[in-house]
């Protein structure tokens, strides 16, 4: 009987170095007027329509030309660490049969999915050791949060309208890739205090945010490749400025995470400047910047930090 080989160190760090992003069928493609469809009749009637048109194409979701971008990456350098994308949906196999026949057609590379006929899908990202986690299911998005998931909820956004090959992707800093602690000076006690905590601070690193492992993730795929070759184009598109950028600056230095472009805008509408970088999602946790954001490009919105207390039962 042949004994299978024992993991190597090599096949071990492979699947550890893995960059792997699970999304709801919603934030892939579509399905706004079947989603209407469940909300104004319910399941039956919606299980019923899905099966009635699964030979019938869906069409790309806000979310679709990030994960084409995602997946092309794997044919760009057999070396570099790999990018896997996950299916998590509230559909059942019977109606997410439309949504694989979707997934064939646009030959996507998705081969595993869990399928929970109504149920929320959050509990099934941390076991698929997934770095990130897209739905547009709110309450989806915060458990996937409070299980240690980068997660945000896809809104309807606008593409940019020059859309480039390179995968570009921009962050919010405090409370997305930095904790909130910061966010809460400035909230409680006003922007003067926040400069001040920020300079009395300026040596100490910035906590972790729900999205630092996400960050770093994409950051291994990035090193693979030659610093001005690089598929991968991320920026730090922050409220913060002088002289609170400093602490940000010593804290990814810190972390040993390379972000390409970072822009302290003191304020000012996020929105033109995420067009400008041409972003394919931008991460934030403040609904104003994101509905700025949204106007220009595919926006996800991190439920996570004092702006977003959790709702009372």
């Amino acid at each position: 009987m042949d004994v299978p080989a024992a993991p190597t160190e090599a096949s071990n760090a492979t699947c550890t170095d893995k960059l792997v992003v699970a999304i709801s069928s919603r934030a892939l493609f579509d399905l706004g007027d079947s989603h209407e469809l469940f909300e104004r009749e319910g399941l039956d009637s919606y299980a019923r329509y899905q099966m009635a048109h699964e030979d019938e194409l869906l069409a790309p979701g806000i979310a679709f030309p990030l994960v084409q971008k995602l997946l092309r990456l794997n044919t760009l350098m057999p070396e570099a660490p790999r990018v896997e994308v996950i299916l998590l949906s509230r559909n059942s196999a019977d109606t997410g049969l439309r949504i694989f026949n979707s997934i064939e057609h646009y030959g996507l590379d998705i081969v595993r999915a869990a399928f929970t006929n109504g149920a929320p899908t959050a509990s099934y990202a941390h076991p698929f050791g997934a770095n990130l986690f897209l739905s547009a299911n709110v309450d989806d998005v915060r458990r996937a949060l409070t299980a240690g998931v980068a997660a945000a909820t896809i809104l309807p956004s606008k593409a940019p309208e020059l859309p480039s090959e390179q995968l570009r992707i921009a962050f919010d800093g405090d409370a997305v890739i930095f904790g909130d602690d910061s966010e809460r000076v400035s909230h409680h006690d006003g922007i003067e205090a926040f400069h001040k905590n920020e300079i009395e601070r300026v040596n100490e690193p910035l906590a972790v945010g729900p999205f630092r492992n996400f960050l770093e993730a994409l950051h291994r795929i990035q090193v693979a490749f030659p610093i001005e070759n690089s598929p991968i184009r991320t920026a730090l598109v922050t409220a913060r400025s002088a002289p609170a950028h400093k602490r940000v600056i010593l804290t990814l230095r810190n972390w040993g995470v390379r972000l390409d472009e970072a822009l302290f805008l003191g304020g000012r509408s996020k929105g033109p400047f995420l067009e400008a970088f041409g972003a394919d999602i931008f991460f934030d946790d403040s609904m104003l910047n994101i509905e700025s954001a949204r106007q220009h490009v595919a926006s996800g919105h991190v439920p996570h930090g004092v702006h977003n207390p959790a709702p009372r039962n």
